[in-house]
C-alpha cells in the first residue's frame, strides 16, 4: 500500500513551483475520506488539488479544468497520470473537452487516446467534472483499478442550480465523493501557491452552501422529544466528520443519535441497538429511513439482529425484508455495530449511494478490553470511523430529551475546535464537551491518514504557541476553561505519539535537574510475574520517568506474550468531571509489553510499574529500563537503612514508596525525607494489615499488596477505596507517623481498606455500603491500636448509639433508613454478644459458596440463617426487629434453635434500657 507521503512525493517529483494560469477561478475542495490528501494548497489554507484512492484505483482532483490544459503545470500533470496509471505504458484516455491536455502529455512521451470511454485497456482517464452521464462508469473504472484525473469548479454550477445542492448533485461530486473529495461552491483564492515539502494540512472546516441543518430538520420533523429509555444503556457518540452532525443530545451535549453524509450515501447512527427497535422511537426511525433512502422507493434490508425493526417500518408504510448481509440491490440497510466482517462492503455501499441505519454500544466491549481504546479496536468503529462517526466506551444516562435547540445542534467538534485553535471565544458549555471529544478523537490512529494527521499537526502548533498552563493547588483552573482544554490536548497528543519533551519544557524545572541528563545506562529490575489473585497487580520497579522523557523498556521474547503492561504514574483518578483542576485530568499512561523492546512516555512523568495480569504464573521476570531514574523505595525486610538513606539524599524525584508484602504507600519525597528509618512504621502497618486479613479470612500476606496513593486532587471524597486507595496530600502525616496513629487512630484509611474487603455475597447495597467496611475500622482500632470503639469515632459514643436506635425504632424500623451507622449498629450488637469469630468464620465460608443470591432479600435471609447457625441461636427475631425482610420459611427453620435471651432488640430489654 502506497502511503500518502510516498504518493505526494511521486506527484511532486521535479515540481518546484505552481505556475498556475491567472484567469481560471478555482473552487475549494472538501476532503473527508481517510485516503484523501491535499496536493496544492493556497496561502489561505484552501485545498485546490487533491488526490485519493477508491477500491483498487486512484484519483487526482483539480479545482478547475483550466489547470488540466495549461502547459505551466505540465510537470505535475505528467507526474499525475504516471502515478494514476496502474500499469506502466498503458494508454491514457482524454475526453475531447480537455483537448489541450493531449499535447501536454504527448510532448512528454505519454501515449494518449482521445475520446475513448473510461474502460480497459486504458490505465487513466482524464475528464472535466461537468458531465453526469458517465458518473457510474467512472466510479467502477476507478474501483477496478483505473486512474482518474478530473478537474472542474462548482461555484458556477451552484449559481445555476442552487448552492444547497452542490455536494449531492454537482456531477463531479457523483464521482469524486466516493473517494472522500468534494468540489464546493466556495471560491478558491488565486493568491500565492507554495510548494510544500510534505503532505499539506487539511483545514478543520470548509464552508460550503449545502446546509446540513436541512438534513437535521428532515430527520427530526414531527419529533418533539427522544425517549431513549429503551432497555439498554447507550454509549456516547463522537461526531467528528466534516459532513457528520448530531441529532440527539443530552443536557451536557452528550450525543446518542447522529447522522452523516459520506460519498453519495448517508448514515444514521444510534448509541444502542435498542433505540432502533423501540416503539417510542418510531417517528424518528421512519424519518431516518426515508432520509437514508433520499425519499425514493427502494428495497430496505434489515439484518436479522434487528428483526423487531421490521414491524415498526411496516406500520409506517415502508416495505422491508430480513437480509443476512448488505447487497448492492438494497436502498437502505439496517444492522448492528458489533462485527466488522462487512466493514469494507458497508463503507462502499454508503459511498456509492446506499443508506445505512446502524446502532450499537461500545461500553461493554470497553469493559472487557481494559487498556484498549474503543476508537481503535471496537469492531463497529472499523466501520464508522471513516464515515465521520464513532461509538465511545463511555455511557450516557438514558432519559427523555427534547429534540436539540438550534444552539445545541450547532455544536460540532470541528467548529468548536477551529474556534479554540484560532484563539476565538468558544460558546458557553461547548468547552467541556470539546475537551471530551478532542480526547476521544486523538485516540484514532493518525499515522498515514492525512484527515486525522492534519488535525494533530494543527493542535501541536496550537500547544507550542500557547505553552502548558501552570496548574497546582494554589493555582487551579476551571473545568470549562481554556487552560483545562490545553491540559487535555497536551495529554492526548502525548499519548498519540507527539514528542512530549517539547511540551514538558519548563513544566517543573526543579524536578529533574540537568545534571541527570542523559541517564542512559540500563537498570534491570527483577519483578514478580506471579499473580494468583483475581485482579491485575501493579509491581513497583522503584524507578521514575521524568516529565517529557521517553523510557526504553526491554523484555525477553519468552515473556512478550504473557500480557504484561508497563504503567507510568500511579495517580489514576480521572478528574475530567471536576469543576476545578489542581492537576491535569489524566496523568497516567499504560501500554502493552507485546514486543521485546518498546518506548514509553508520559507527559506528566511518574513512577514506573509493571502490570501483571491476574492468574499469571511467570515467576521472577527481569525487565530492563533505560532513561529512568531510581526513586525512593523501601521494602520491609529487603532494603537496608543505608540504602534508604542514599535513595532520599538530594533526590530529584517527587514521589517514592514504602512497601510491605501487604501494603504499599505512595508518598511525596519531601515527606519521605523525614523518615530516617521506615522499618518501625512498616512493621506497624504490617500488624494492621494482618488484622485486616484475619477478619476478612484472607491469606496474609495478600495475593497482591493493597495500595494507598496520595494526590493533590482525587475524584471523590476525602479518600476513596479501590486499587489504589486514593487520598489527599493532607493525609500524608497520619499515614507515616506511628505515634499519631496509636494515639488518634486511623479511621479513614482503615475504612477504605475495609471497603476493599467487602464481598457482594454478604453486602446489601446501598444499605451496608458505608457500614460493614467500618467493621475493619473497629477491629483494627481495638485489636492493634488499643483504641476502644467508643473513642475510635464520635459516632460510636454510647449515647449516640442509643439515640440512633431509639430514633430508628421510633420511625418503625424502615429498611430504607437502615444505612451507615444505623446499619453498623446491627453488626456491632452481634459482635458484642458473640465476638469476632463468627464474622471471620462466615467470611471464610462465603468464599466457598456457589450460587449465592443476587437480590438483597435473598442475601439478607442467607446471612440470618448462616449467622444463627454459627452462634446456635435463633436470630430471626433480632433481625426482624431491625426491619430486615426475614422470610417465613427461614424463621420457621430457625425456630428449632435456642432463643437468644440477651437479644438487645427484645422489647422488654429495650424498655429496661
Amino acid at each position: 500500500m502506497v502511503t500518502p507521503a510516498a504518493a505526494f512525493e511521486a506527484l511532486m517529483n521535479g515540481v518546484t513551483s505552481w505556475d498556475v494560469p491567472k484567469e481560471p477561478v478555482p473552487c475549494e475542495l472538501l476532503l473527508i475520506g481517510e485516503s484523501a490528501f491535499p496536493v496544492m494548497v493556497n496561502d489561505v489554507g484552501q485545498v485546490l488539488i487533491a488526490a485519493s484512492s477508491y477500491g483498487q484505483g486512484r484519483l487526482v482532483i483539480v479545482a478547475h479544468e483550466g489547470y488540466l490544459m495549461d502547459a505551466g503545470l505540465a510537470a505535475f500533470l505528467v507526474n499525475a497520470v504516471r502515478w494514476l496509471c496502474p500499469t506502466p505504458g498503458a494508454p491514457i484516455g482524454v475526453h475531447p473537452s480537455l483537448a489541450p491536455l493531449v499535447g501536454i502529455l504527448q510532448d512528454s512521451g505519454v501515449k494518449v487516446l482521445v475520446g475513448a470511454e473510461p474502460r480497459k485497456p486504458l490505465g487513466v482517464y482524464c475528464v472535466n467534472a461537468y458531465s453526469d452521464t458517465m458518473a457510474e462508469q467512472l466510479v467502477q473504472f476507478v474501483k477496478l483499478g483505473g486512474g482518474l484525473l478530473i478537474g472542474g469548479q462548482a461555484w458556477y454550477w451552484a449559481s445555476q442550480h442552487g448552492r444547497d445542492k452542490v455536494l449531492s448533485k454537482f456531477p463531479g461530486n457523483q464521482v469524486t465523493s466516493v473517494a472522500g473529495v468534494y468540489f464546493t461552491d466556495t471560491y478558491g483564492d488565486k493568491g500565492r501557491f507554495k510548494v510544500s515539502k510534505k503532505v499539506p494540512k487539511i483545514p478543520l472546516q470548509v464552508r460550503c452552501g449545502e446546509d446540513l441543518r436541512r438534513d437535521q430538520q428532515q430527520l427530526l420533523e414531527g419529533v418533539s422529544d427522544l425517549d431513549i429509555r429503551t432497555g439498554g444503556i447507550p454509549s456516547q457518540l463522537l461526531v467528528h466528520g466534516a459532513l457528520a452532525f448530531p441529532l440527539g443530545l443530552d443536557t451536557n451535549l452528550g450525543c446518542f443519535l447522529a447522522a452523516a453524509r459520506y460519498g453519495r450515501g448517508r448514515v444514521v447512527l444510534a448509541a444502542h441497538e435498542s433505540l432502533l427497535c423501540a416503539s417510542t422511537m418510531r417517528p424518528f426511525l421512519l424519518n431516518a429511513v426515508r432520509w437514508l433512502a433520499r425519499n425514493q422507493a427502494g428495497k430496505i434490508g434489515v439484518n436479522k439482529s434487528l428483526k423487531s425493526l421490521c414491524p415498526l417500518l411496516s406500520a409506517g408504510g415502508l416495505a422491508c425484508s430480513l437480509e443476512p448481509q448488505v447487497t448492492r440491490d438494497l436502498c437502505v440497510y439496517c444492522c448492528v455495530a458489533y462485527s466488522d466482517q462487512e466493514a469494507q462492503n458497508l463503507q462502499e455501499f454508503v459511498a456509492e449511494g446506499g443508506g445505512l441505519l446502524i446502532g450499537g454500544q461500545a461500553w461493554w466491549w470497553a469493559s472487557q478490553h481494559p487498556g484498549h481504546s474503543a476508537l481503535v479496536s471496537y469492531p463497529g468503529n472499523h466501520i464508522l470511523n471513516p464515515l465521520g462517526l464513532s461509538i465511545l466506551g463511555q455511557t450516557l444516562n438514558p432519559g427523555r430529551f427534547p429534540t436539540p435547540a438550534p444552539e445545541m445542534k450547532n455544536y460540532h467538534f470541528r467548529r468548536a475546535l477551529s474556534a479554540f485553535q484560532e484563539g476565538l471565544s468558544v460558546e458557553r458549555g461547548w468547552l467541556a464537551r470539546l475537551r471530551s471529544d478532542a480526547a476521544a478523537f486523538l485516540q484514532i490512529p493518525a499515522e498515514g491518514i492525512p484527515a486525522y494527521a492534519s488535525l494533530h499537526r494543527l493542535l501541536r502548533k496550537t500547544l507550542r504557541q500557547a505553552g502548558l498552563p501552570a496548574v497546582s493547588k494554589d493555582n487551579p483552573v476551571a473545568r470549562d476553561s481554556h487552560e483545562a482544554m490545553l491540559l487535555c490536548l497536551a495529554t492526548e497528543l502525548a499519548r498519540s505519539g507527539m514528542d512530549c519533551s517539547q511540551l514538558a519544557q519548563g513544566l517543573r524545572p526543579d524536578t529533574c535537574p540537568s545534571s541527570l541528563h542523559p541517564f542512559e545506562h540500563p537498570i534491570t529490575v527483577k519483578i514478580n510475574g506471579t499473580n494468583p489473585g483475581n485482579s491485575d497487580s501493579w509491581v513497583s520497579t522503584g524507578l521514575y520517568l521524568p516529565e517529557g522523557w521517553n523510557a526504553e523498556v526491554s523484555l525477553s521474547k519468552a515473556e512478550v506474550s504473557a500480557g504484561l503492561k508497563v504503567q507510568v504514574g500511579c495517580h489514576t483518578d480521572d478528574l475530567s468531571h471536576a469543576n476545578k483542576l489542581c492537576r491535569a485530568p489524566v496523568v497516567t499512561h499504560q501500554c502493552c509489553m507485546d514486543r521485546p523492546r518498546l518506548s514509553v512516555s508520559c507527559l506528566w512523568g511518574g513512577l514506573l510499574y509493571v502490570i501483571v495480569p491476574k492468574g499469571s504464573s511467570l515467576g521472577p521476570v527481569p525487565v530492563t529500563f533505560r532513561r529512568a531514574i531510581p526513586a525512593p523505595y523501601y521494602k520491609l525486610g529487603e532494603t537496608s537503612q543505608e540504602e534508604w538513606r542514599r535513595s532520599i539524599q538530594k533526590c530529584p524525584v517527587p514521589w517514592g514508596e514504602l512497601a510491605t508484602d501487604s501494603i504499599i504507600l505512595t508518598i511525596p519525597t519531601a515527606n519521605l525525607c523525614t523518615l530516617e528509618d521506615p522499618e518501625p512504621l512498616l512493621c506497624f502497618w504490617d500488624k494492621m494489615m494482618a488484622a485486616i486479613a484475619r477478619l476478612a479470612a484472607q491469606p496474609f500476606p495478600f495475593h497482591r499488596p493493597e495500595r494507598i496513593v496520595t494526590d493533590v486532587q482525587i475524584s471523590a471524597g476525602w479518600m476513596h477505596s479501590g486499587y489504589p486507595i486514593m487520598c489527599h496530600l493532607e493525609s500524608v502525616p497520619e499515614l507515616i507517623h506511628e505515634a499519631n496513629m496509636r494515639s488518634k487512630g486511623l479511621w479513614g484509611a482503615i475504612h477504605e481498606l475495609g471497603h476493599n474487603q467487602q464481598q457482594p455475597g454478604w453486602e446489601f447495597p446501598p444499605h451496608t455500603t458505608e457500614a460493614t467496611c467500618n467493621l475493619w475500622s473497629v477491629y483494627v482500632h481495638e485489636t492493634v491500636l488499643g483504641i476502644p470503639r467508643a473513642q475510635a469515632h464520635p459516632a460510636l459514643n454510647p449515647l449516640e448509639r442509643k439515640k440512633r436506635i431509639k430514633t430508628y425504632l421510633g420511625m418503625g424500623a424502615p429498611l430504607s433508613e437502615w444505612n451507615v451507622w444505623t446499619a453498623l449498629e446491627t453488626y456491632l450488637q452481634l459482635q458484642e454478644a458473640f465476638g469476632w469469630e463468627p464474622f471471620t468464620q462466615l467470611f471464610a465460608e462465603y468464599q466457598t459458596f456457589s450460587g449465592l443470591p443476587r437480590d438483597n432479600t435473598g442475601k439478607m435471609n442467607l446471612w440470618v440463617k448462616k449467622f444463627s447457625e454459627k452462634v446456635h441461636k435463633n436470630l430471626a427475631p433480632f433481625f426482624k426487629a431491625w426491619g430486615w425482610p426475614v422470610q417465613k420459611e427461614v424463621a420457621e427453620n430457625l425456630a428449632c434453635l435456642p432463643e437468644w435471651q440477651d437479644n438487645p432488640m427484645r422489647v422488654d430489654l429495650l424498655s429496661q434500657k
